[in-house]
């Protein structure tokens, strides 16, 4: 089955333009935020805050909190200490990991994107004005010749457009991906990241996870280096630097130039003097 974390928002207008004003207005504001599933913390003390218009990646190993940490700032589960702050009415958007979903799940790509709005229904059926605004955000995402075709026979950058085009069609104000290019290959990825520029560019707030250093993460404006707390937040040459690296992955890393581009890569590990003998 499909789930969804989208906060539905009525009225099936799909508007990326968000309002002019401060450029700095915080929508979401997490303060010594800490969470622990009734066990050892997963989160500790994490201060992170989101404005209109971020484009922020969070990167960190396996196990050190990214998606818990989205699904914090989403609001689908609580601190056990700290505070995350929305702003009132904020309409927020999950892209989940692909490989969570059930894909036999017997939907067409115009079914599935409609269902991010099944709570506001009426009726099940998608009536005309909604299938009209389903359209529109399918063509903004190069989705629309796939309209009817069934989930599971989507390629994997198509599934991630779905998704998007799920969080769009609530008119969410920021949307939040858990490693949206796992599993891609390098051109599908790089498709992947400059839909989502293009959308950021649009007006459109974003917040993801990955583990691509390189593919994503170099490219990205803020990066947020993450292992249960926060390591270092700030642009890439702030943060892609090997002790804040070691910091947050427990292990030597170089960052080479290659092309004009920051390349990170594992440092070897020394050779002993014994090792050598």
């Amino acid at each position: 089955m499909i789930q969804d974390q989208s906060t539905p928002n009525p009225g099936p207008t799909i508007d990326l333009r968000q309002p002019q004003g401060n450029a700095a207005e915080t929508l979401i504001e997490a303060a010594s935020l800490s969470v622990d599933y009734g066990g050892p913390e997963v989160l500790t003390d994490v201060d992170l805050t989101v404005e209109r218009g971020d484009l922020i990646g969070i990167v960190g190993p396996s196990g050190s909190g990214k998606s818990t940490l989205l699904r914090a700032l989403l609001g689908s589960i609580d601190p056990s200490r700290g505070r995350v702050d929305r702003t009132p009415g904020l309409s927020v958007g999950l892209v989940p990991q692909v490989e969570n979903i059930d894909w036999d799940f017997p939907v067409t790509v115009t079914e599935c994107v409609g269902m991010a709005r099944a709570l506001g229904w009426r009726s099940p059926w998608i009536n005309k004005k909604e299938r009209a605004a389903i359209t529109d955000v399918l063509e903004r995402l190069g989705l629309e010749g796939l309209a009817q075709r069934h989930i599971r026979d989507l390629s994997g950058g198509q599934q991630q457009r779905m998704f998007l085009a799920r969080a769009l069609y609530t008119n969410a104000s920021v949307i939040f991906l858990d490693e949206p290019t796992s599993g891609l290959d390098v051109k599908t990825r790089h498709d992947v990241l400059h839909l989502l520029d293009d959308l950021n560019n649009d007006g459109l707030t974003v917040v993801l996870t990955t583990h691509d250093l390189n593919g994503i993460a170099a490219h990205l404006p803020t990066i947020v280096c993450l292992n249960q707390r926060v390591v270092a937040a700030g642009n890439p040459d702030e943060v892609l630097v090997p002790h804040v690296l070691e910091q947050t992955y427990g292990s030597p890393m170089e960052i080479l130039e290659h092309g004009g581009m920051r390349v990170v890569v594992d440092s070897p590990r020394p050779v002993k003097a014994a090792e050598s003998a």
